[in-house]
Parts: structure tokens; sequence; C-alpha cells
């Protein structure tokens, strides 16, 4: 009874926008906990007011400070702010999602800001189910604004990225990034091109290339929206205003065409799809390990099949 009484407590003190209440609800999903299952289940029907931006991209590219810029643009506008950064391996240890060239304090001392740092190791839902859940924890706090933050270009941030009503990726110049970016399916969720470091000569080309590829895509699968390519400097804030604008503009299209409805769905269903598979997978793995170690025997010697052991266990779980 005391638990459900501190459950009630913890809720009611997240909606009301208590920060020690948000960050302690964000532990519970990070550990997996019980009492996390319920706390979401109350909050949830709060969710869905925010605007949600996700930011992908390779490391080094300089996205840090480019969401920093952002921040204080939104912030200029009375606007709260949620960050999500997810790092695939652990999380970032020394508080360095804001760049070195920001003062830390400028952020981290907002009562309107909010920044937490989650690894994907020991998520039930990988790389994305703990970090969509914590943007929702962000959500039902109040925040107006909720950004995804992931390091690098692969299966994961796409995930994560997809999760958000509009999808930023950064590029540099010089890099080879787009290419990769291409392989990794990303270039085709990204609704808006940022490349920064544009004070590199080389910006103004990769801009070009950038949108060559696009064109080709775009011939392919014609939509309404062709992504914006803007040139950014993280260092100094040129050109974030024109970035911020484009995300505006990708929102109201998506609000304008309807599609915004259409992408809460498929993004929804894709983690609840993700989130089952993770635990079905989980469960097969332990049953694996210990009820069934000897038709995993049967399967070593040769004298069960793979496929008829699988399906065997696919039953069972």
């Amino acid at each position: 009874m005391a638990k459900n009484t501190n459950e009630n407590n913890i809720v009611e003190r997240l909606l009301s926008g208590d920060r020690r209440a948000l960050a302690r609800v964000i532990s519970k999903i990070e550990r997996e906990d019980e009492e996390a299952k319920g706390i979401v289940a109350e909050v949830y029907p709060k969710t869905g007011n925010a605007i949600t931006i996700g930011f992908t991209g390779p490391p080094g590219v300089g996205k840090s400070s480019i969401i920093a810029k952002l921040v204080k643009l939104y912030r200029a506008e009375e606007k709260s702010v949620g960050i999500v950064s997810v790092d695939p391996s652990s999380p970032f240890s020394k508080g360095a999602i804001l760049g070195d060239r920001i003062r830390l304090s400028d952020h981290f001392l907002d009562s309107g800001v909010f920044i937490r740092s989650m690894g994907s190791r020991g998520h039930l839902g990988g790389l994305a189910g703990g970090s969509r859940l914590a943007a929702l924890a962000m959500e039902a706090a109040g925040f107006d604004v909720v950004l995804y933050e992931t390091v690098g270009v692969g299966q994961g941030e796409v995930e994560v990225a997809s999760a958000a009503d509009t999808v930023v990726l950064a590029l540099q110049p010089g890099s080879g990034d787009a290419v990769q970016a291409l392989k990794a399916g990303v270039m085709e969720i990204a609704d808006v091109f940022c490349i920064n470091k544009a004070d590199n000569p080389q910006a103004k080309n990769m801009k070009s290339e950038v949108r060559q590829i696009l064109e080709i895509g775009h011939e392919l699968d014609p939509d309404p929206w062709f992504p914006p390519i803007v040139l950014t400097r993280g260092d100094n804030g040129e050109g974030v205003e024109e970035l911020k604008k484009e995300i505006e503009n990708h929102r109201a299209h998506l609000e304008k065409t309807g599609k915004m409805e259409e992408r809460r769905r498929a993004a929804m269903k894709e983690f609840v799809v993700s989130w089952a598979t993770s635990r079905l997978e989980k469960e097969m793995k332990d049953r694996l390990n210990e009820e069934d170690a000897e038709m995993m025997e049967e399967v070593y010697k040769r004298r069960l099949d793979p496929i008829s052991a699988s399906e065997k266990i696919y039953r069972e779980v």
C-alpha cells in the first residue's frame, strides 16, 4: 500500500513539473523498476502536446553546440526544453552535451531546461526504448519542447530520431558523412539537413552534394516536403535561427497536410512493436539459458534442427 501511495505522490509531483520527481521517474525507467510501468500508464494520457525534435548525425559534427544555441532561442520565447541525449554505449560522464564553448551553468541552472543523458545498455526496448519513455516523462512534466540527441549514424539512431515529429540530420563538410548517412538510411527519415561548420571552404560543395542526393530520392518518391539544407556554425550560432525556422515550417507542413497524426501513429506503433519484440527476445534467451538447455544440446548434437527448436521455443513463450 505504501508503495502505491509513493507512486501516486511521484506521479502528482511529476505532473506538477517537479524536476526531482522527473529525475526519479527517468531513473526508474532506466533501472526497469517495476513501478515504472504504473507511472508511465498514469502519465501517458497527459502527453502528446510537446514539440519533439530528433537530432542525429556522426560524432564530432557539432550537434551539441547547435542544440545549445537552439535551446537559447526557445528559452528566449519562454518555452521550457527537455533534452534526452542518447549514447549507444554509456551515458556521458562529464555533462559535455552542450559543448565546451557554452558555460554549462547557462542551461544546467535554468529551471526551464532539463537535460538527461542515457546509455542503451540494459534497456528492454533497446536504444529507443528508455529514451522514448524518458521523453514521455518530460512531456508529462509540461516541457514545451523535447529534443532527442543521438550519437552516431546507424539503425539505433534511426529508431530514436524517428520517434520525433521533426528529424534534423547534422553533417560536416569534407567527411563523407552524407554517403554514410545514405547507407544507414538516415537520409530517408531526415526532414531538415544541417551542414555545420559553415566556415569550412567545402561547406557549399557539400550542400550541393546533399541536394543532388535528395533530388534523386525525390524523383523516386515525390513528396510535397523537400528537406531544406541549412548551413550553420555551432560556435557562434550563425544559421541556427534559420534552422529553427525550417523546423517550424516542417511542423506547419505536417499539421496542414494531416501528416502529423499519421507520423505519430506510425511512431507509436513502431515503439509498441519494438518493445514487445525486445521483451519476447529477452524471455526467449532466458528460457534457452535455463529451461531449454537440454533442447539446445539436441541441436548441438545434430539430433534436432535449429528451425524446429526455434519454433518450439516460440510456441512456449
